[in-house]
């Protein structure tokens, strides 16, 4: 066996044992107890989080910090911390240790641990830490070793499988690839609002920043890989394997119990009793296996990987040769080939590295070279072409690496864009090049000219670099406001952060939980109950008076600060801000007194909530009042008998009635007593009743939304203002129609105004065609009139539903059909222009005359006629609208013969249907008038004076 290269007198003690028995804290403590002194650990995160502490206990001044990506070693250190591979021996020190000792037997990196067993050494104490398998293979290689055992400070137990929705809190889920860890993390965030997630390539820096998240309850659970079995002490209080195989760099295999035992270990720190089991996929574990890790009973070590550190750099050939020498003795085998091996047998091929390497010094530079290591597990190729231009370069440049050259690579590495793996690459990529500027050739020179400055600049893109993969493992994996709930679930809500920013957004822990709109809050996301009752219970210490202060402030507004939505919403407007919702209108008493909904917060207080209802109720009533005055006057006045009866049911009727519904009220009524109503705006027509003033579009808007409240429909928007008629695209119920204006006759809808003018129109053609003296027809025998041929059925219909309605309303003047949802009218855009809409409402006594036609008085029966053209121009219609609007006032079309041009005309004559039919609706409507009194308190009350 070789010589060790410290001093034999210390002391050697190996404290064995499971993981939480305090064997790194104790390892620290005599490190800093003694005057210099040495700790190799197994990784650099590790390694990193020792030397924090022991900076924090020593100061800065005194502790090194070297690791093959990072070396602080200030002038008067006394202390080093270092990542195993690294420790620098050439140094005396009075105490050594190295951690996790029973890392000599893994099959990569069990050579550098077997040969820091060998021949590192302190001066006064020596100390290796590890598993209690590895005692008899200590006992083997180092016979004069003494150790000393130390238990478990808290029980671990198996908890079973449990679905990753049902794992406790502070629980750390394990996988053995980057996309099992991202899948997991995934889920994590849909179910519990996110996890943080370490890996071994991760820098410390962004390590830290998620191990942070998960120290400071920002999220439950971690996934991460088997890199948290080595000593990072976090507050895990169950772990849960979603693998049990793991690829080793040849292929899958499955975990040996000792790995178990070592990673879930990390469950229950200190006298915290700890949890283990299997979550995902994972099968449950063995009993056997089960009872091992509880018991920490595994399979002792029976060899140490082992490479021989005394090399011949003579030439490649040698240098391969002293490599591959065999063990010296029992207990130790060779290992696998590592990574510098490899890339030496990769560099070997290369012409340009045959040429250079030529003397011991050249390829000891090579082998320095080849121990750059691999962090970003590149293939061997692409490595190697890396490193053959860096030994090109540091051969033709004295040692040195050209600064452009690094500054080139470092440039395209010091990008901050990119998702998570692209980030990730750059990382492991930047971590080269800072080993690289670390690194000193066997000299103890520097390969890069201001070596400090490349260090400084390397660490500066790293750093930047794990900021934002940091930030983006957050984004992905991270539901921050998902997260500060659950933090909730278990804080007093009480001593939640909860601000209400100037944007009306209410904030807790920083994260928006939802908006004050108006006088509501609307909480964001979809929450659980139980989120849903923190959001309430942090909310009231902020919303109660906030809401109440915007609640003074809105009853002191002017009415110019309100404004009704077609939707129905009275809507607080203002300059800086979007219009809000504070109440809605909803069914009242009577079409023309809806009640208001006030739109509010249980939060708001009572006196609060009943001043502003009264405040926005006289609102609204005087904006009522101001755009249907008519209706309110007609409500309101005192007229006797059927005036008072028509002026009633026309108010109620929004303006419009169907003059068939009240032809009983208005047989009897007299010119004087039509005179009051025609003072008041109303208008007596052929078909309807009505008030032109309200056709206007305001009006139209208002009484339409009425309707709509009324009826418990959803508001829909009424025609284009200026339209005098428009295609019926959409079933709308007949009653909205002439709330609207309109009247509907099959697929298109007519303007009140317009149909009153067609239907004189018609009504003066007919009377002119009866009054017709019959001696015309007696001087002209030869000119017999045509026989009218069968009546000329209306147009098919393309739409369902309207042909239905036209197929029971059009035979009797009638449009009755059923209701469909979602109403949309898309009226023909070359008609909806502003002079239209200013055009002033037609009046019945501008109807126009039909033109005489030459021999007219010949076409069809008494009283036929032919529409006048003029018709379709005043309506905007063309022939086809216009025969579905006359069927609809009563007229049926006939085929008729010109017997001079021999031309088809079609004429019109009022239909004795529509007439029989009008007389059954007139009976129909006295009936359930009669039904309507007999059942009234009055005909109630007559009767009791009748018997008496």
């Amino acid at each position: 066996m070789t010589d060790l290269k410290t001093a034999q007198k210390g002391r050697v003690l190996c404290v064995l044992g499971p993981t939480n028995t305090g064997k790194t804290h104790l390892a620290v403590e005599r490190l800093l107890a003694h005057r210099t002194g040495i700790i190799g650990l197994p990784l650099r995160l590790l390694a990193r989080e020792v030397y924090d502490r022991a900076v924090a206990l020593k100061g800065s001044n005194h502790v090194a910090l070297v690791t093959g990506e990072e070396k602080i070693i200030p002038r008067h250190a006394q202390w080093f911390v270092c990542t195993v591979e690294a420790m620098p021996l050439d140094r005396h020190y009075d105490f050594l240790a190295v951690d996790e000792i029973q890392l000599c037997a893994d099959a990569e990196r069990g050579h550098v641990f077997t040969d820091r067993l060998l021949h590192a050494r302190g001066a006064e104490e020596t100390m290796f830490l590890g598993a209690d398998t590895a005692r008899g293979l200590i006992r083997r290689l180092v016979p004069g070793a003494e150790f000393i055992a130390r238990p478990r400070l808290s029980q671990l137990t198996y908890a079973g499988a449990k679905k990753l929705s049902r794992l406790p809190k502070r629980s750390a889920v394990v996988a053995f690839s980057a996309n099992d860890v991202y899948a997991i993390a995934e889920a994590l965030r849909r179910q519990r609002g996110g996890a943080a997630v370490v890996l071994g390539a991760l820098s410390p820096r962004a390590r830290n920043a998620q191990v942070e998240l998960f120290q400071n309850r920002d999220v439950d659970v971690m996934v991460a890989t088997d890199a948290i079995g080595m000593g990072l002490n976090l507050d895990i209080e169950h772990l849960a394997f979603a693998e049990l195989s793991k690829f080793d760099g040849v292929g899958m295999r499955p975990l040996m119990p000792a790995e178990i035992g070592q990673i879930a270990g990390r469950a229950g720190r200190h006298l915290r009793n700890g949890t283990f089991g299997t979550t995902g996929d994972s099968a449950p574990l063995d009993p056997d296996l089960i009872e091992r890790v509880e018991n920490h009973r595994y399979e002792p070590l029976q060899a140490a990987r082992w490479r021989n550190p005394e090399l011949d750099f003579s030439s490649i050939d040698a240098l391969i040769a002293t490599l591959d020498a065999p063990p010296p003795r029992e207990s130790l085998i060779r290992g696998r080939e590592a990574d510098d091996s490899l890339s030496l047998q990769v560099l070997r091929q290369e012409a340009a590295v045959l040429e250079r390497a030529t003397n011991a010094g050249r390829v000891r530079l090579l082998w320095q070279v080849c121990e750059i290591p691999d962090f970003a597990k590149a293939m061997h190729d692409s490595h190697g072409r890396l490193l053959a231009q860096i030994y090109t370069h540091l051969c033709d440049g004295n040692g040195r690496l050209p600064a452009d050259w690094v500054g080139g690579h470092l440039k395209r590495i010091d990008v901050t864009d990119g998702d998570i793996d692209t980030l990730a690459t750059r990382l492991a990529h930047i971590r080269t090049w800072t080993y690289i500027a670390h690194r000193a050739d066997s000299r103890g020179g520097s390969w890069l000219d201001d070596s400090r400055g490349w260090q400084d600049r390397t660490r500066a893109i790293e750093d930047r670099l794990s900021d934002a993969l940091h930030e983006r493992l957050t984004q992905r994996f991270v539901d921050r406001r998902t997260s500060v709930l659950t933090r909730g679930l278990t804080e007093d809500p009480a001593l939640l952060d909860v601000q209400l920013g100037e944007d009306d957004a209410l904030t807790v822990g920083g994260e928006i939980i939802g908006h004050v709109t108006g006088l509501r809050f609307r909480p964001v996301g979809h929450d659980s109950t139980d989120q849903r009752r923190i959001i309430r219970q942090a909310a009231i210490r902020v919303l109660g008076p906030a809401l109440q202060e915007r609640a003074a402030t809105i009853l002191q507004l002017p009415d110019t600060s309100f404004s009704l939505s077609p939707e129905g919403g009275v809507m607080l407007t203002g300059p800086e801000k979007d219009s809000v919702a504070l109440a809605i209108l909803a069914k009242g008493p009577d079409v023309l007194e809806p009640k208001l909904v006030l739109l509010a917060d249980d939060l708001l207080p009572a006196e609060s909530r009943k001043a502003l209802e009264d405040k926005l109720g006289d609102w609204l009533r005087r904006y009522l009042h101001q755009h249907l005055s008519e209706l309110y006057r007609l409500k309101q006045a005192e007229l006797k008998f059927a005036a008072r009866g028509v002026a009633f049911q026309l108010s109620e009727a929004l303006g419009v009635l169907k003059r068939d519904d009240v032809s009983d009220l208005v047989r009897g009524m007299g010119q004087a007593e039509r005179h009051p109503l025609r003072k008041m705006g109303v208008q007596f027509g052929e078909m309807h009743i009505l008030i032109p003033k309200l056709l206007k579009p305001k009006p139209t808007q208002l009484k339409t939304l009425l309707w709509a409240v009324h009826e418990g429909r959803e508001p829909a928007a009424p025609p284009t203002p200026g339209l005098t008629s428009l295609p019926v695209l959409e079933w709308r119920d007949d009653r909205w129609w002439l709330a609207a204006g309109f009247l509907r006759a099959g697929k298109h809808a007519f303007r009140l105004d317009v149909v009153q003018r067609i239907a004189e129109g018609a009504r003066n053609a007919e009377q002119a065609a009866r009054q017709k003296p019959r001696r015309e027809e007696t001087k002209q025998p030869e000119s017999k009139p045509a026989e009218p041929a069968a009546e000329t059925l209306p147009p098919p219909v393309d739409d369902p539903a309207l042909a239905a309605a036209a197929d029971v309303a059009e035979p009797v003047g009638e449009v009755i059909a059923e209701p469909v949802e979602a109403p949309v009218i898309l009226p023909p855009p070359q008609l909806a222009t502003e002079a239209a809409a200013a055009a002033p409402v037609a009046s019945p006594a501008e109807a126009p005359k039909p033109k005489k036609r030459p021999h007219e008085s010949r076409l069809g029966p008494p009283g036929s006629f032919v529409p006048d053209t003029g018709w379709m121009n005043l309506a905007g219609c063309g022939q086809e609208e216009l025969h579905r609007l006359l069927w609809a006032l009563g007229y049926k079309p006939l085929d008729a013969k010109d017997p001079e041009t021999a031309e088809k005309v079609t004429v019109y004559v009022r239909s004795q249907k529509a007439i029989v039919a009008k007389r059954q609706r007139e009976q129909e409507k006295r009936r359930e008038d009669e039904a309507k009194m007999a059942d009234s308190p009055f005909a109630a009350l007559m009767k009791l004076k009748a018997r008496g």
